[in-house]
């Protein structure tokens, strides 16, 4: 699903992403949210982006430090811009 070079071990990191996924830097079309969620086979935890339909346009992994204190970040958004 994700490379694992690639995971968000931050806090920072998350809301970087974030920032980059508001702002169009990673030039994805038809972005309508994103989520935390758990791998079901690995559980591993992620961050989904998600389409319209609720379908995964983009996923990276995250560290459970990230998952757990995250949540707010990614419902509320970052603060930064």
């Amino acid at each position: 699903m994700t490379d694992k070079i690639d995971i968000i071990s931050t806090l920072e990191e998350l809301e970087t992403f974030l920032i980059a996924i508001e702002s169009g830097g990673l030039g994805l079309t038809g972005v309508a949210g994103v989520a935390l969620a758990t791998n079901n086979a690995t559980g591993q935890p992620f961050l989904a982006v998600l389409d319209d339909k609720h379908q995964l346009i983009l996923a990276r992994d995250v560290t459970s430090e990230v998952f757990e204190n995250g949540k707010d970040l990614v419902r509320y958004g970052p603060k930064k811009h």
